[in-house]
């Protein structure tokens, strides 16, 4: 069998393979989030947020409301240095985001066991 031949049924079996996978996961909500940070900001989408009211005087103060929050858990950074995830029982995740107008800020999400608690925000220079 020529070259030709065998890269043109290479080609085509790839190519019907990519149309069968697209026609199987078009309707599901599959992603792929294999990085460190899209699996922890993923994690942290997942349970419901909660947080007191002295950080609700916080937000306020520094003009930030639930979109902010939302778009810190869809497209921040998690600092893995500052974090504190070696206890088991309660893990603390530093994510950084820069809110257009707003500034930078460091967000800290405690991990609880049905939901997770924003427990401080701070500004800081990238």
């Amino acid at each position: 069998m020529s070259f030709i031949k065998r890269l043109f049924y290479y080609l085509g079996g790839v190519g019907l393979g990519i149309i069968i996978l697209m026609f199987f996961l078009s309707g599901k909500k599959t992603s792929c989030d294999y990085g460190p940070n899209a699996r922890t900001l993923k994690f942290l989408k997942s349970k419901p947020l909660q947080k007191s009211k002295d950080l609700e005087i916080e937000l306020m103060r520094y003009n930030i409301d639930s979109l902010d929050l939302q778009s810190t858990l869809d497209s921040g950074e998690v600092n893995f240095s500052s974090s504190e995830t070696s206890n088991d029982s309660s893990k603390i995740y530093a994510i950084e985001i820069n809110l257009e107008e707003k500034g930078s800020f460091e967000f800290r999400y405690k991990i609880k066991k049905d939901s997770i608690e924003l427990i401080s925000i701070r500004p800081f220079d990238p």
